[in-house]
């Protein structure tokens, strides 16, 4: 299987200054009563990668609102290549699926039923109906809002009422999902895949700011906003997850682990991850090392998948909460 270059990377741009920059998504529907895409069960599918941090948002989204006899998932395995993201046909590893609903090898074959002018990246998360065999959205923060309210008719009541995005919360909710994505979700790739020495280290000490900055905010608290879990959480916890595992050295973000630096971050990410399920369920640290250890061969050229840490995460109670 061919490797994916540096210029090549899903969703990213290479700059002249050795900087990255980010391509827009291009499916941008919704699902809604009386649209084009109506909510209904057995009708949708999610196309995901479980390495894929902006696709986890969706997973984890999924299994919040109990989801998942209501639409469906499809995993690719980790090894992305110059073809993308491939399925479980053409590349059988362990955790990844093959196509039931398109037959597709590759993600990008459902870009391509989907439009076959389509000129951009195929990226997951995909969210594909299967009525009109095509993409809805392709964008994975439209995606988490739609799954949080438009199957809400069809949900027992609690999971109804859980609402990640709540109007008195939501211009707070927006105001740090955007700085957070700034240094810290997009912070990471803008350090891992610099071009540059002086690009690297500029995008390097915003990644340590922003974790400063959320490591003050957790202070004495259990979710980033009042005291609910909010998709700030969701947004925030698929980079943390991946920090001490991937980001801390492949993509040279290397200052300090959030175990070893990050006290109140570290509290957050265990409480999240050992006492909610739709957390624990989704976060495939197998999935995650080979993706970026694999396909990123101009990092990695032997593919060696690092062994450590040890362990992936730490368990709830440890020797700083004693």
């Amino acid at each position: 299987m061919a490797v994916v270059d540096a210029k090549d990377l899903t969703k990213f741009k290479l700059e002249a200054d050795g900087s990255v920059k980010r391509v827009k998504t291009m499916f941008r529907n919704t699902i809604e009563q009386g649209g084009k895409f109506e909510p209904e069960a057995d009708r949708y599918v999610l196309y995901v990668s479980l390495a894929c941090p902006w696709a986890h948002r969706t997973l984890i989204v999924r299994a919040l609102k109990g989801l998942e006899n209501i639409i469906a998932v499809v995993r690719t395995t980790p090894h992305m290549s110059t073809n993308g993201w491939p399925f479980a046909s053409v590349d059988a590893f362990p955790g990844a699926d093959v196509d039931p609903y398109n037959n597709a090898d590759h993600v990008r074959d459902l870009y391509a039923k989907a439009d076959p002018n389509h000129s951009g990246r195929p990226s997951v998360p995909v969210l594909w109906d299967t009525k009109h065999k095509t993409i809805v959205n392709n964008e994975s923060a439209e995606i988490i809002r739609i799954l949080n309210t438009a199957f809400n008719h069809l949900l027992p009541e609690k999971s109804a009422n859980l609402d990640l995005f709540p109007p008195n919360l939501r211009d707070e909710i927006d105001e740090i999902n955007a700085w957070i994505y700034d240094t810290i979700n997009d912070g990471v790739y803008k350090s891992g895949f610099a071009a540059a020495q002086e690009v690297y280290e500029k995008a390097f000490e915003r990644v340590f700011e922003g974790l400063d900055r959320v490591e003050a905010a957790l202070k004495g608290k259990d979710y980033l906003i009042g005291d609910q879990l909010t998709e700030a959480d969701v947004r925030l916890y698929v980079t943390i997850i991946r920090f001490d595992v991937v980001y801390h050295s492949c993509f040279k973000c290397n200052k300090t682990t959030i175990r070893d630096g990050y006290p109140e971050i570290h509290r957050w990410l265990r409480q999240l991850y050992w006492n909610n399920e739709a957390f624990k369920s989704t976060t495939n640290f197998d999935h995650i090392k080979h993706h970026y250890w694999w396909s990123l061969f101009m990092i990695n050229a032997n593919r060696i998948v690092p062994v450590g840490p040890i362990p992936s995460i730490h368990p709830l109670w440890c020797d700083e909460l004693m």
